[in-house]
């Protein structure tokens, strides 16, 4: 398989930033305990314009990572794995079952706590680890298996990004909503004439944001809607989506995202941290991410092929599906993101950031420690 240009870079992208986010988050970590750690978590918790330095990072900051999100499922749906039915029924089905699996596992453990709605915590992808994992095997990793993950990550955002905008809304204003939709539609028309100078939707973007922030629904999801306005043309190098998504890639994965991390897992481990994993909560994100993850990657895309809803991509073998199920458990920071949303007790949502943590690097070393034995072993037996 002939990986494309756009696809190499992606993917160099986010094999780079899935490193540079494990450094930060060790550091970080270090930090939030170390002799240090007051003066270092209170200038995340620091008051800027009303909110703290965080707030403004994870709705912010992050309404540009989604930005770049949706840019790139809009390349996929047009150019990519998602451009036709045959190509995008593999992953849309693993991605559904990596998500349907891992809630259903939480669930049965926390159905009527009030932990409940957390749900949404273990059936995040963190692309960038996930990628950042793969690409330690190196060149042996088949080609199909590179945009099998990408794929499966891609779709699960969307997936994570439709459970926040559905269940993790809690009251809305219908007339900052209706303005902030007024003005995607306006956006939509300038697409719609042909309207290829970015500024015009950066700015109307920026208004989009704010009447979104102001209207309940959580204020990133501006930047997925609004990647659908951006004109895209043919697609290529010179067309609006593109020039902005090349843009944004380095960006988000080397400032964006580490500094989502760093202000995110500044957490401050007490002696007792592990009597939180005894709760449901905690055994549910684990279970969620660590078993649930492949378990419903792997079932539903049995399931799909044995249907005759979708094929097994040449050099792709159920083995490798199991092992990308395994990196699918990442969950990082669309879990932790997810948590932010979810929960509003201190002390849960820092419960539910170890467990997050613990849940991630197993799923990260049993999937590479997996690939990298059927990896070689297959090399090995080739005469």
């Amino acid at each position: 398989m002939k990986l494309t240009k756009t696809f190499t870079a992606f993917f160099e992208n986010e094999k780079s930033g899935g490193l540079l986010l494990l450094f930060v988050t060790i550091l970080s970590l270090y930090l939030a305990n170390s002799p240090f750690h007051i003066e270092y978590i209170s200038l995340w918790e620091k008051d800027l314009g009303g909110h703290s330095v965080t707030h403004w990072i994870n709705d912010g900051l992050m309404t540009i990572f989604f930005l770049l999100i949706g840019l790139e499922l809009e390349r996929e749906i047009y150019h990519g794995e998602l451009s036709s039915i045959k190509n995008a029924s593999l992953p849309i089905m693993a991605a559904f079952g990596g998500m349907l699996v891992p809630a259903a596992l939480f669930l049965a453990l926390n159905f009527g706590t009030t932990t409940q709605n957390g749900a949404g915590i273990p059936m995040a992808t963190d692309i960038a680890f996930a990628i950042g994992i793969l690409s330690l095997l190196g060149s042996k990793v088949p080609a199909s298996l590179k945009v099998f993950l990408t794929a499966l990550a891609v779709i699960d955002d969307l997936g994570a990004i439709i459970v926040i905008a559905v269940f993790y809304t809690t009251s809305i204003s219908f007339v900052n909503l209706a303005i902030a939709l007024g003005i995607w539609v306006f956006l939509f028309g300038l697409n719609r004439l042909k309207v290829y100078n970015l500024i015009p939707y950066l700015i109307g973007g920026v208004a989009m944001w704010y009447f979104m922030l102001n209207s309940g629904v959580h204020a990133t999801i501006t930047g997925v809607i609004l990647a659908f306005v951006i004109p895209f043309g043919d697609g290529g190098e010179k067309s609006t989506s593109y020039k902005l998504q090349h843009f944004l890639h380095k960006p988000v994965a080397f400032f964006i995202l580490p500094l989502f991390a760093i202000a995110n897992t500044c957490i401050a481990i007490e002696t007792d941290w592990h009597q939180g994993l005894n709760h449901p909560n905690a055994l549910g994100i684990i279970l969620g991410l660590v078993i649930g993850k492949p378990l419903g990657i792997l079932l539903f895309s049995f399931i799909g092929v044995s249907a005759g809803y979708c094929a097994l991509p040449k050099k792709l073998k159920w083995t490798h599906i199991l092992g990308a199920g395994m990196l699918g458990g990442i969950g990082f920071t669309m879990s932790i993101f997810i948590t932010i949303l979810a929960f509003k007790d201190p002390e849960v949502i820092l419960f539910s950031k170890i467990a997050i943590l613990i849940a991630s690097a197993l799923s990260g070393v049993f999937g590479f420690v997996y690939l990298k034995y059927i990896l070689s072993k297959k090399k090995t037996s080739t005469p």
